[in-house]
C-alpha cells in the first residue's frame, strides 16, 4: 500500500515519487532547481494525452504545489481534466511506465497514456 497526498489536485504514489528522482539523479539534473510538468494535450486515440516533463522552466500562470518532494508545476487549463488524478509507477512483466488514474476520465485508451472527458 503506498500513502498518498490528498491535499492537492495531483497526487503522487511512492513508486512514482522514487521513479521521478531515481530519473533526476540518472540525469544529473538539479533537484533543488527541477520541476515535474503535469498536463494534457490535445491528440492520443481517446482525444487527450498525458504529459510528463522535467524542466526548470516555469511559466507565471502554472500552478505549482509539492507531492512527495517533487515539485509538480501544471498549467490552469490541464489542472481542468487533472484534478483529482492519481499518478503512479508500474513495473510489471508487461511493462513499467507511469499510470494515471483520472477520476475526469469518461474513457481512456487500452495503453493508458490517452484519455477523454
Amino acid at each position: 500500500m503506498t500513502t498518498q497526498t490528498t491535499t492537492n489536485p495531483i497526487t503522487v504514489t511512492e513508486s512514482a515519487a522514487r521513479e521521478i528522482k531515481s530519473i533526476i539523479a540518472q540525469q544529473e539534473l538539479a533537484a533543488d532547481k527541477v520541476r515535474l510538468r503535469v498536463g494534457v494535450k490535445g491528440g492520443g486515440c481517446s482525444g487527450f494525452s498525458y504529459v510528463l516533463d522535467l524542466t526548470e522552466h516555469q511559466k507565471d500562470t502554472d500552478e505549482q504545489f509539492e507531492v512527495q518532494g517533487i515539485t509538480l508545476i501544471c498549467d490552469p487549463h490541464s489542472l481542468l481534466y487533472l484534478n483529482g488524478t492519481v499518478i503512479d509507477f508500474k513495473d510489471e512483466i508487461m511493462g513499467r511506465g507511469f499510470v494515471f488514474q483520472n477520476p475526469n476520465a469518461t474513457s481512456t485508451c487500452g495503453c493508458g497514456s490517452s484519455f477523454n472527458v
